[in-house]
């Protein structure tokens, strides 16, 4: 299922690491985090190498709608409620940062954007209350968003919230120019490289990889669910999945930019390409691995695009993670407490193209000796405590639930059958957990445990991955890592 984006770009590779280096700072994961700050620093003059897994944009940058917008749909209402008008001030600021310099780039680099309004919407009379609440707590912290009655849809709608002159990108176009920029200024790009081991020296760190090792002063974390993690800052967060889909349609597509106020999500936008506009449709998203089909959720989102753009052509359907902070803000800052030398960005609740350039701006600032203008914007663990800690628990009790569920199944060893084509299952040879799947003709035994935290896999049967309930590691039907919390493979297995 390749994104969108990368169908007809040019996908320029990369080498892997070829030996050890020393660098100023080590940058893991190539998406709008990590090459944003790569770029920043590179051009302040820092030494830096950017280790990324795959290939550039390979994981949720690429697989991104790439909004650039400060009305997220129900976003303002859920951080006001959490913390307060001043705190979402501070959160709004910062997305307007990133917001001005990722424009001020795309134009410096000739990147086509479109300024767009982004609208968010109500599908029932239900969620009417919901996009009011969002015009309010805009309206509070000096967003000119408007309030509208009619929309240029198809399907029935209960009015929306309205922002002018926000945009949108070909985000796979905007990494490939960061990556260019940040090259330019001596930084170096390694793909296929994954990020296996961390440990400290009197010098800063060690970033451990297959091909070999990478020494500096600091690391920046840039990856969706930070690896190396010592403060469980992974259980500060949901591990979300959604759906994508491209599609040609005989009709005008709406030149803005839409999510709904409440579930199922319904994202759409439009994108110009040289054959016209395409739609794309996003949206009937769940817990990462906690669902019985993510194929029927795939299939609802693309009959519920048939049923109101009728002659909807096919040409692309993806699928994306991204994380929800249970404390409705993002965490900006070191992994672990007190020390200054491993940082990371999560948290952006699918907000990250705005959210990841502040973030990277404000990391590149703290390691270059700058104080970034929203202390508190991207520090909600350290507020709103109370209401964070509750939620903190809610999510934990399902992360247990779920850890002594996968394994109370195990009980009945199974029969361990050869699945069919497309199909996993999961039970127990002997004492050993093992997970089985057949794709492509070839059956693959390897064990069910997640190697971050123990969780049993569950098979994602419209992606064909073993997805982990816990944290959201996801790997191949072979065991290869696809994303983490988990850096280490499921071990193959015979039988």
């Amino acid at each position: 299922m390749t994104s969108f984006w990368f169908a007809d770009a040019p996908t320029p590779t990369r080498a892997p690491l070829g030996g050890d280096i020393e660098v100023d700072t080590v940058v893991i994961g190539a998406g709008i985090v990590g090459l944003a700050a790569a770029s920043v620093l590179a051009e302040r003059g820092r030494e830096v190498a950017v280790l990324e897994a795959r290939q550039i944009g390979a994981v949720t940058t690429g697989a991104s709608t790439a909004k650039i917008s400060l009305l997220q749909g129900t976003r303002a209402q859920a951080i006001a409620h959490r913390h307060g008008t001043e705190v979402l001030a501070q959160y709004i600021a910062a997305n307007q940062v990133g917001f001005d310099w990722l424009l001020e780039f795309c134009a410096n680099h000739d990147i086509a954007s479109q300024r767009v309004p982004a609208v968010t919407y109500a599908q029932s009379a239900d969620e009417a209350a919901a996009v009011r609440a969002e015009y309010e707590a805009t309206r509070a912290v000096g967003l000119p968003t408007q309030l509208i009655d009619e929309l240029e849809l198809p399907f029935p709608t209960q009015g929306g919230v309205r922002l002018r002159e926000q945009a949108q990108v070909d985000p796979v176009a905007v990494l490939a120019a960061l990556a260019a920029d940040s090259e330019a200024h001596g930084s170096q790009i390694f793909e296929s490289t994954r990020a296996r081991r961390l440990r400290r020296h009197k010098n800063g760190v060690v970033i451990g990889t297959d091909h070999g090792e990478v020494s500096a002063a600091n690391a920046i974390v840039a990856t969706g669910s930070p690896v190396f993690d010592r403060r469980a800052i992974f259980g500060q967060l949901i591990a979300q999945r959604s759906y994508l889909a491209a599609f040609q349609v005989p009709d005008p597509v709406s030149q803005e930019m839409f999510v709904s106020a409440g579930r199922p999500i319904r994202s759409l936008r439009w994108c110009p390409t040289e054959a016209g506009d395409v739609l794309l449709v996003g949206g009937n998203g769940h817990d990462v691995g906690r669902v019985d089909s993510e194929a029927d959720h795939v299939a609802e989102l693309m009959d519920w695009t048939n049923r109101w753009f009728p002659g909807a052509r096919l040409l692309h359907r993806w699928s994306a993670q991204d994380y929800h902070p249970i404390s409705e803000l993002p965490y900006v800052g070191a992994v672990q407490l007190g020390a200054d030398d491993v940082f990371c960005a999560t948290g952006f609740a699918k907000w990250g193209i705005t959210n990841g350039v502040a973030a990277a701006l404000a990391l590149a600032d703290r390691l270059t000796g700058r104080q970034p203008a929203w202390p508190g914007a991207y520090d909600g663990w350290h507020t709103g405590a109370v209401k964070t800690v509750f939620a903190g628990a809610q999510a934990n009790a399902a992360v247990a639930r779920h850890l002594s569920t996968g394994w109370l199944r195990l009980l009945d060893p199974g029969s361990a059958t050869t699945p069919a084509e497309g199909e996993g299952t999961v039970d127990r040879h002997g004492l050993q957990p093992t997970a089985r799947c057949t794709v492509d003709g070839q059956t693959h035994a390897v064990s069910a445990v997640c190697t971050h935290l123990l969780g049993i896999m569950n098979w994602n049967d419209a992606e064909k991955t073993w997805d982990c309930p816990l944290h959201g590691s996801r790997f191949a039907p072979n065991g290869t890592v696809l994303e983490g919390p988990a850096t280490a493979p499921l071990p193959p297995l015979s039988g």
